[in-house]
Formats: C-alpha cells, structure tokens, sequence
C-alpha cells in the first residue's frame, strides 16, 4: 500500500489543497494521504495562525473525507521541521518495506537539493512532483538533474519499492492560494468557496488573518531546511 505525505503550513487549508490530495489518491490508487501541517517551517515566512488553530482547521476540512488523514507529529515538535527527520521518524510507525511517497509542488521541488540531508529523503521515500504553470522545471538546475536520474513515469513502480523514485503529476489544480485568502479576510471580503464552510465559520469566529491580528512572533524568520 503506497502512503503519499502532503505537508505545508496550511494556513489556513483550502480547496486547493484538499483538491489536490484527492486527486493523487486516486490517481496514484493510495488508500489514504497524510496531510502534515509543519511546526516551524524553514524556507518561508511563519504562519498568522497558532499550530493548534491549523491543526483543528485541516481537521474540520477532512472530517468527512476518509481518504484524508491529518498526521500532527510536526506540530508536536518544539523545534523546525525537517523533512529528512520527518520520514525516518514516519518509518518508524509504517515500517522500512512500506512504500511511502512525498507530494512537493515545483517551486519547493527546485530547492530540494539545499535541504537539510536532501540526499536521505529519496532514502526514506519517493517524491512526486506537482507541475505548476507558474513555475516550471529547470532541467539543467541540480533538482532537475535529480528528477533525470529518478524520474518514472510508471505510477505502478511506486508500489514496487519504499523509495527512490520521482514522478511528475499533473493533477487539476485550483487557483487558490493561502495568500490570498489571508489577503481577503484582511480586507473583509468573502472567502466562501475558496474552502470548507466548516473552516471558513472557525477563521470568523477565531478573528484570524484580519488586519491587525497578531502573528506569530517567528513571522519574520527563515530557518534552514
């Protein structure tokens, strides 16, 4: 049974987030996708919301969605999340012979190579990679070489072995952005339809992402992958 894991800040989760699991889920014939909401994400700006804040927002979005788990062992983390970590600590519970597969979208994909021990993750899984219009692949860049030298185009392969693969998805994708909803709800404009009604209700009652809210007080901080 191959496990796809599909993390991010998720702040807040939205369509397009949730879109795009079901459809690798299906086009990849998983049981089930691991959405892993991140403590402290290194290589971008840190979340307006609280852990405990994403964490129950991707749990509302999910309740009635058995292919879609929420996994918190990043939140319950006191330090940064580094991906390599994360699956050494994810085959622990799944075991070493499990197939196991990392979601990245192109633009996180480019700067895999300078993550924290980049070589041990293709060790611990496989990594599929979302194309996306608005940033295409470098092929001549050392992530692009990666891609050459793992890439398959057999979804069946990913179930052969635990790790070392890459494949290239194209799975329909939504013109939502967690940005841009931040964006609205600050300028007191609607957000329905962007995400569940079930998270849309909690940002109103929570009061987040409206302008002036408090932020975390790592906002401006860019740890090392």
């Amino acid at each position: 049974m191959l496990h796809i894991i599909m993390g991010g800040t998720f702040d807040p989760v939205h369509n397009g987030h949730l879109r795009v699991a079901v459809e690798l889920r299906e086009q990849l014939g998983a049981a089930v996708v691991h959405l892993m909401p991140s403590n402290v994400p290194p290589h971008r700006q840190q979340p307006g919301a609280s852990p405990d804040q994403r964490l129950h927002m991707l749990r509302l979005a999910v309740a009635n969605e058995p292919g879609l788990q929420v996994d918190d062992r990043e939140l319950r983390l006191a330090t940064t999340s580094y991906t390599a970590e994360t699956l050494r600590a994810l085959r622990q519970d799944l075991g070493q012979q499990q197939a196991v597969a990392l979601v990245l979208g192109m633009d996180a994909f480019m700067g895999l190579p300078d993550w924290h021990e980049a070589h041990s993750i293709l060790r611990q899984g496989h990594v599929i990679v979302v194309e996306r219009p608005e940033h295409p692949l470098d092929s001549r860049s050392e992530a692009g070489q990666w891609l050459r030298a793992h890439e398959t185009d057999d979804i069946r392969q990913l179930e052969t072995r635990p790790a070392g693969y890459m494949l290239l998805a194209r799975p329909p994708l939504l013109a939502i952005s967690a940005t841009a909803i931040r964006e609205r709800v600050a300028a007191g404009r609607s957000i329905r339809y962007l995400l569940p009604d079930a998270v849309r209700d909690y940002i109103q009652q929570q009061g987040l992402y409206r302008q002036g809210a408090t932020e975390s007080p790592l906002a401006d901080t860019v740890p090392d992958q």
